[in-house]
């Protein structure tokens, strides 16, 4: 636990040469300094210049002392306030550059439906079917709502304690809300793919009459009185919210408070994280679909551990309201399903402006599963294919070769693609880790961090602690060089719709987050050891339906995806 400002400023002298001494920053020689003005001593400047890469004379600190000072009493007053996790800063993020156009044509939506489906004598035998045949069976009356959520609670109360994915099961809601999607599919009121489908959220969004816990120890009881808009708009369009899954604490890894998701094919491995259980629960067949979260990765990550489809959406494609914030400008929601265009009928139904995140903005979702590799213009990222790897990564090395050979299969013609390569990208993390100590300042200095489970050097309670070291300056500056980097990604845009890379290879994921270009990522194959492995198409910026539709035409020519675990096989 980091030592408070107040800890310092309400101290008498001799308490305060205590501290010095304790600390080690020379109250002896403080104490001879007439001119001093506040706790901030000469000396002190001196040793935080050195923890920042500075170095000023001492006419120079001499000067500063009483700015620092005065800014030390700013920070006493700044904290007297309490700022929920809700309060974005006045200061808005926005992946789309002057001059940028989008797309303004709505079109009609329309998706792949599974015609000529039939109910299985084992209802249990729907477990691991994608939206569209689900959809198909309720549409058609072959199976109800309320069928299908007690099927999905009985598999989420009978595997969820192995693969530790669940927080809170919302049966009574999920019920209620079968039985309305029934009544309302039986007089012909059918709203559309999703009505009637039982899903799961990772527990970040707010939910009226439950918990939100953030996978957090401090934040078990927590109960906010709201609806993501997310939550909102699946209930519009008919969906059944079933549970709120885990994530790992406060949004990394897959570390709970209540223990550790777990992946599918393998339970001696965690299923990665944040979105850990939405994960988790989709890839055992526990859910007909899940929402999760990234800001780095948290997304294409247990994606990739647990073999799903997911989506990364375009920054401000899909309104925060009622999520847990961790990085204003680089947080995102998006689904995670057994298929590809399972992605594309949430995002249909979850995307757009709400008046309430005020990065949140119109673009149509032109979605087409029609689209062939041949009508669009795909790059791949050259160096990263070609990249050596240690021996125990050939395995995905070969598996990422042979998506291009499908590609070209396919009718597609690649161009090679390259990154900007003369930019400090993972300096820029900072970013993120500065706006995530903002957003749990209060945990930190209250002492409550100390509740987190992991508290090692790469756990929040220590990044946190960080983030109130990076000088504000150099967050402005990083942000600065995003913009440039912004730059240079769009115009190697220029000539290309989507292009496809290693989910993991280089820097295209940092990169692409602190763009805001969206990413769908599909599973390319399994290891030796029967774990999945993935592939990313990332698209231009709202070039969501595109990126998608590769990743589909990818898809519909393997079979990766059709695989099950064997342990949770009905």
């Amino acid at each position: 636990m980091a030592h408070k400002a107040e800890d310092i400023s309400g101290m008498d002298r001799r308490s305060f040469m205590a501290y010095l001494s304790a600390v080690g920053l020379g109250g002896t020689a403080l104490w001879s300094q007439e001119q001093q003005q506040g706790p901030i001593s000469r000396d002190m400047l001196a040793d935080a210049e050195a923890v920042l890469g500075l170095e000023f004379t001492d006419d120079e600190r001499e000067l500063m002392l009483r700015n620092m000072n005065r800014n030390l009493t700013s920070y006493e007053a700044l904290r007297t306030h309490e700022i929920p996790n809700s309060v974005s800063p006045a200061i808005l993020f926005d992946p789309v550059l002057p001059g940028m156009e989008l797309p303004t044509v709505e079109r009609e939506f329309r998706y792949t439906r599974a015609i000529g489906v039939s109910r299985p004598i084992n209802l249990e035998e729907l477990a691991f079917e994608p939206v569209t045949v689900l959809s198909e069976l309720i549409r058609t009356k072959q199976v109800s709502s309320t069928e299908l959520t007690r099927m999905y609670l009985a598999r989420l109360e009978r595997h969820g304690p192995t693969l530790e994915c669940v927080i809170t099961l919302t049966e009574e809601r999920a019920l209620r809300q079968a039985r309305q999607a029934d009544a309302e599919i039986a007089r012909g009121d059918y709203r559309g793919a999703l009505h009637g489908i039982p899903w799961g959220g990772k527990d970040l969004l707010t939910v009226r009459e439950y918990r939100t816990t953030w996978g957090a120890k401090p934040y078990e009881s927590q109960q906010l009185d709201d609806n993501a808009t997310v939550v909102d708009r699946l209930d519009e369009a008919g969906a059944v919210l079933i549970a709120k899954l885990t994530l790992g604490a406060l949004a990394q890894g897959d570390v709970w408070y209540g223990g550790r998701t777990r992946n599918p094919w393998n339970l001696e491995q965690g299923s990665s994280g944040s979105s850990a259980g939405s994960a988790s629960a989709t890839a055992a067949g526990l859910v007909g679909f899940s929402i999760g979260s990234e800001t780095l990765g948290s997304i294409v990550s247990p994606a990739t551990r647990c073999g799903v489809s997911a989506l990364r959406p375009t920054f401000g494609r899909v309104s925060r309201h009622g999520a847990m914030a961790l990085s204003w400008t680089m947080d995102k929601l998006g689904p995670l399903c057994r298929s590809v265009e399972d992605c594309a009928l949430v995002l249909h139904a979850i995307h757009g402006a709400d008046g309430k995140d005020p990065t949140a903005r119109d673009v149509p979702f032109n979605w087409d599963p029609s689209i062939r590799p041949a009508q669009l213009r795909i790059g791949y990222l050259k160096s990263a294919f070609e990249q050596e790897r240690q021996e125990e990564q050939q395995d995905s090395r070969e598996a990422d070769l042979r998506v291009l050979d499908v590609l070209r299969g396919l009718g597609a013609e690649l161009i090679p693609f390259s990154l900007p390569d003369d930019l400090p990208i993972s300096a820029m993390r900072i970013i993120l880790t500065a706006e995530a100590g903002a957003a749990f300042n209060e945990l930190t200095m209250s002492g409550r961090d100390d509740e987190l489970v992991r508290q090692g050097r790469g756990g929040w309670p220590n990044t946190f602690r960080t983030a109130h070291m990076i000088p504000a300056v150099e967050y402005i500056q990083a942000n600065r060089l995003r913009t440039i980097a912004m730059r240079a990604l769009e115009s190697r845009f220029d000539g290309i719709d989507v292009f496809v890379a290693p989910s993991f290879v280089g820097q295209t994921l940092l990169l692409t987050n602190l763009t805001g270009h969206p990413t769908a990522v599909v599973p390319n194959g399994f290891r030796e050891n029967g774990t999945p492995m993935s592939i990313s198409f990332i698209g231009k910026l709202y070039g969501d339906a595109e990126a998608l539709a590769i990743a589909k035409a990818y898809q519909d020519g393997t079979d990766f995806h059709k695989r099950k675990p064997a342990q949770f096989v009905a």
